[in-house]
């Protein structure tokens, strides 16, 4: 059993419940967790469909992906905090009907401004589905069973990667890109219904919240991330971008020094004096950045660039994301016996040089079967870094801070994601645009190049992970100021990159 699934359930363990029940259970946070990691691509290869109906430059349509991912990003502590404190199947089923009710405002919006909106709620509604699911998972089953039922949790979100654009494409193609968020909705009703009727009721060590650090956190982040985008559309000397630069950095410093004064704070800074932790969250950072730049850019490049329709995108995507499905457990299996910076430092160089190769391919006219063996390559390598890069980070820190290492990881995956879109953008905006496929293969290739950079610079991160020796280390932690255990936001970190952690 893994260190992580030893403490996923943020509470005293349980002797787990009836057959039937577990059974029960583990299918109804199954699908609303694959539901929740589905939706983090799906809309990918429906974005050109949704440019021609609704409007909007590039820039504004990578924020249908970043908004989603911030506000999951933002929210995944404060979540779980919420069902240690009123209940976790009650806290559970509200995020389930928040994220049904935002499929819906999704599919129903008129405009990209609302759509971005709505595509904002459904991120908050994944940030309480992914880190209680696997609270109220873990707590109907003996500890002794929980590591195989966790690596089932963590295998669904593979799945929902692999399957995400290529869903979107056959969903956009055979209907609309309405509809690829119209089908959470009866999916999503029934999860309430059966969230409600079934599933038992737990609560956690009441925590404080960090209401303070989440609204520093999120507002620099968006701050800056919008400066970027800004940059990118209107020029680097508007006035966007000079007040927003460092208006953002500002408040990334101001959360920072809170973290040091809260009596519970949001992100423990403590353990960033542990090498082997800071290596593997800044390598998962930068991990999220490449992999959602990719994907987000290529989308556009198969079918604006090269005109194929969204199902076809969706199926040239599998070399790639279909790759991690069975190669993933193996790394992670491997990485207990020869250690994780072994297959993480490799794997992450594997990735950026597929992209690479990618790039030389784009400007050079080749048709796709010349792509599968750098797709496949990529695929190899991310396959590498999933499971590996987690498990260094957990395995980094002492049993009393997993929940709140895991969810650092989480949050800071997410963040990653929106900066690799928005730095990927901006120099797609710089070199190319949306109006024929000369001009998107020219602002392609850049991009793509800087997603093989930040999968490069993860590599040079991970570096600095160390093999873990007996007992990891805790003394980097600060005492708590009050009585409390951070074990309550235990799941919240298990994230779509730690499912063999």
């Amino acid at each position: 059993m893994t260190t992580s699934t030893r403490v996923a359930m943020g509470a005293k363990a349980s002797p787990g419940a009836s057959p039937g029940r577990q059974a029960t259970t583990l299918a109804l946070t199954a699908v609303a967790f694959f539901m929740v990691v589905l939706d983090a691509l799906v809309v990918v290869t429906a974005l050109p469909s949704i440019h021609r109906s609704l409007g909007g430059s590039l820039g504004t349509l990578q924020w249908t992906v970043n908004a989603y991912n911030m506000a999951f990003g933002a929210g995944i502590v404060t979540a779980a905090a919420l069902g240690d404190r009123l209940g976790r199947r009650r806290v559970y089923t509200a995020g389930l009907a928040l994220f049904t009710v935002a499929s819906a405002a999704c599919a129903l919006a008129p405009g990209v401004g609302l759509l971005i909106t709505a595509r904002a709620v459904q991120g908050l509604g994944a940030a309480v589905i992914t880190p209680l699911s696997l609270t109220i998972l873990s707590s109907a089953f003996p500890p002794e069973r929980r590591g195989a039922i966790i690596g089932i949790w963590g295998g669904i979100s593979g799945l929902g990667v692999a399957a995400g654009p290529l869903i979107g494409g056959a969903v956009t193609q055979g209907l609309s890109w309405h509809w690829v968020f119209w089908v959470n909705v009866p999916v999503g009703i029934a999860a309430v219904i059966g969230a409600r009727q079934w599933l038992a009721e737990s609560r956690g060590p009441r925590t404080r919240l960090d209401v303070p650090g989440l609204a520093l956190v999120s507002a620099g982040a968006a701050t800056l991330i919008w400066a970027v985008v800004q940059g990118s559309q209107a020029g680097w000397t508007g006035t966007d971008v000079l007040a927003g630069l460092p208006l953002g950095a500002v408040l990334l410093g101001a959360f920072l020094i809170w973290e040091t004064r809260a009596p519970q704070p949001m992100i423990p800074l403590g353990l960033f004096r542990v090498r082997s932790f800071s290596a593997a969250v800044a390598a998962v950072f930068l991990l999220g950045a490449s992999i959602y730049a990719a994907a987000f850019m290529t989308s556009e490049f198969f079918q604006l660039g090269w005109g194929d329709s969204p199902l076809t995108a969706g199926l040239r995507f599998l070399p790639w994301t279909a790759t991690p499905l069975l190669i993933a457990p193996l790394a992670g299996a491997l990485s207990d016996r020869i250690g994780a910076r072994l297959l993480m430092v490799p794997g992450l160089l594997l990735q950026a040089a597929g992209f690479a190769w990618i790039v030389v391919l784009a400007g050079s006219g080749a048709g796709y079967t010349a792509y599968l063996a750098p797709f496949i390559i990529a695929g190899v390598g991310v396959s590498m870094a999933i499971p590996t890069i987690p498990a260094a980070a957990l395995n980094a820190v002492g049993p009393a801070v997993l929940g709140k290492a895991s969810a650092i990881l989480n949050t800071l995956r997410q963040f990653g994601a929106v900066f690799g879109i928005a730095v990927a953008t901006a120099i797609f905006n710089s070199s190319g645009n949306l109006a024929g496929p000369a001009a998107v293969t020219s602002g392609y290739r850049p991009a793509l190049a800087a997603a093989a950079g930040f999968s490069v610079i993860g590599a040079l991160a991970a570096l600095g992970v160390r093999r873990a020796r007996g007992p990891a280390l805790t003394q980097a932690m600060p005492a708590p100021r009050r009585a409390s255990h951070p074990r309550g936001a235990g799941p919240a970190g298990q994230s779509l990159l730690s499912r063999s952690s």
